[in-house]
């Protein structure tokens, strides 16, 4: 299994679409960088927030997820409560190659304010718009920024394509836009 380079990333974004929109190069004038980088591309958070609230007294239950856990928060700047939690999703969609699996990374930016970002991997075959979970683990309120850079995909290509993809065991989250929600 090798870490794909710039290059790579650059002729499959290209030419098969494989991330949609493509920012050829890093972006960092002013903002939390995003854009490709040398073994990996930096995504971008949309203006599509849900914060955590207890609000409603609502149980978050991964096998009967309540609505009622977030407050939807559209936005270009998203506070998310001290020592609380956000979903977003990337502003980019990804198409996922089958013999490729993806790793994401929180940005330093973010992660020296305390402020985590989490992704599960995205498996070969899968595509979407990636749901990103931002925890606050301050004691203070923290900020978002978005159409900034909030975290790094790096692609490991396999040796061979695997037997089954995420594609073709129809995946729960399989072609999923904005930010999604647990599914059972």
């Amino acid at each position: 299994m090798a870490i794909m380079s710039d290059k790579w990333i650059r002729e499959k974004a290209q030419s098969e679409g494989m991330i949609e929109p493509f920012v050829d190069r890093q972006n960092r004038e002013g903002v939390i960088s995003y854009g490709l980088s040398s073994y990996g591309y930096d995504a971008r958070v949309s203006e599509e927030f849900k914060i955590f609230t207890n609000v409603d007294s609502a149980v978050v239950d991964p096998k009967d997820f309540s609505q009622k856990s977030f407050v939807d928060r559209p936005s270009d700047v998203c506070i998310i409560p001290p020592n609380s939690f956000a979903l977003a999703r990337t502003v980019e969609y990804f198409r996922i190659p089958e013999d490729v699996l993806v790793i994401c990374l929180g940005k330093s930016t973010y992660a020296r304010c305390g402020i985590i970002v989490n992704v599960t991997p995205l498996e070969p075959g899968w595509e979407g718009h990636v749901t990103l979970e931002f925890s606050n683990t301050t004691p203070l309120p923290a900020k978002i920024y978005a159409n900034e850079g909030a975290c790094q995909f790096l692609f490991l290509q396999g040796n061979e394509p695997c037997e089954v993809s995420y594609k073709m065991r129809s995946g729960k989250y399989m072609g999923q836009t904005g930010v999604t929600l647990p599914k059972l």
